[in-house]
């Protein structure tokens, strides 16, 4: 298990990271959105012992992870700034990863090169963006590491690709309970990969929870009446956005979306439709609710420590 306690991280005159706090559960895809500066590189430089947080804590499995070659032995971070040796092959960063992780699967970087259709004997500094993205994440998965970490996993990484490293990670946590945490600034891109997600601006927390519980907590109604009526009507309901046009009112609604709906059509309408939100809708609401601009949020565009 993950636990991060009152994290913060400064750089200069830039707070990285403010007091951050979560815990992440193991066996968990744990989705980090937010814009450029927000903090989710830092965090996951704290996370994975590189950067040593000037306040709070990084637990990983109980233990402090900053220099702490046990902790650390559990983690592979795939950084968004690649690095590999200079000179290196596939096969040669294969040996390389090998000699730190002791469980490094070498069967499994052959069919996996092959997978991709990467020659492992090419030098690396020849390849596109994309391909090293691609070499980066196959020796991540080829660790067996329990906790993985993927800075903007799918930067540079064509739509076939994407769906590709979704499917071997979704793999890799359903048979052996790893745990992985993605960063990215698209949350549509992680919307059909995580179980749980969170969003980070300006090196805070604003928002943290399950897919599942932020799918099924929201949903879109429309309804329509012969007679006149206003939000008064829908005072046993919990309306979080409310606009009407004529004899036609447009809501969003938390609750139990069953029961919701039960009552709804008992108040007799002309017309009723309940209908799902997408993630990118519930976070915009959610994000209003708490007094941000979602879009703005996401469409920040400073530069991260």
């Amino acid at each position: 298990m993950i636990r991060v306690e009152g994290v913060s991280k400064q750089f200069e005159d830039f707070i990285a990271l403010d007091s951050v706090s979560c815990n992440i559960q193991d066996g968990c895809i744990y989705g980090m959105v937010g814009s450029n500066g927000a903090g989710k590189s830092t965090f996951l430089r704290v996370l994975s012992g590189v950067y040593k947080a000037d306040k709070g804590v990084a637990y990983i499995d109980d233990e402090s992870v900053y220099e702490n070659p046990k902790a650390k032995g559990k983690v592979v971070f795939v950084a968004d700034e690649l690095f590999f040796l200079p000179g290196a092959t596939m096969n040669r960063m294969a040996k390389f990863y090998s000699a730190i992780f002791d469980r490094f699967d070498m069967e499994r970087f052959k069919k996996l090169t092959e997978v991709f259709e990467l020659n492992p004997r090419k030098n690396i500094a020849n390849f596109s963006k994309g391909m090293k993205r691609q070499v980066a994440i196959i020796l991540a998965l080829c660790t067996r590491a329990k906790y993985m970490f993927f800075d903007e996993t799918f930067d540079g990484l064509d739509p076939v690709m994407r769906g590709l490293v979704k499917k071997l990670i979704c793999n890799d946590v359903a048979e052996f309970n790893s745990t992985v945490i993605v960063t990215s600034h698209s949350l549509r891109e992680l919307e059909d990969l995580c179980d749980h997600l969170a969003l980070l601006h300006k090196g805070g927390m604003v928002l943290d929870s399950d897919v599942l519980d932020l799918k099924t907590s929201q949903f879109k109604v429309q309804i329509a009446f012969k007679d006149n009526f206003d939000k008064s009507r829908f005072e046993d309901f919990t309306i979080v956005k409310y606009h009407q046009e004529g004899s036609v009112a447009n809501m969003i609604m938390s609750g139990d979306r069953e029961e919701c709906a039960a009552k709804l059509k008992a108040m007799n309408p002309v017309v009723v439709d309940v209908l799902p939100l997408t993630l990118e809708e519930v976070f915009t609401y959610e994000m209003e609710a708490l007094g941000y601009n979602f879009d703005e949020i996401l469409e920040g565009e400073n530069n991260e420590q």
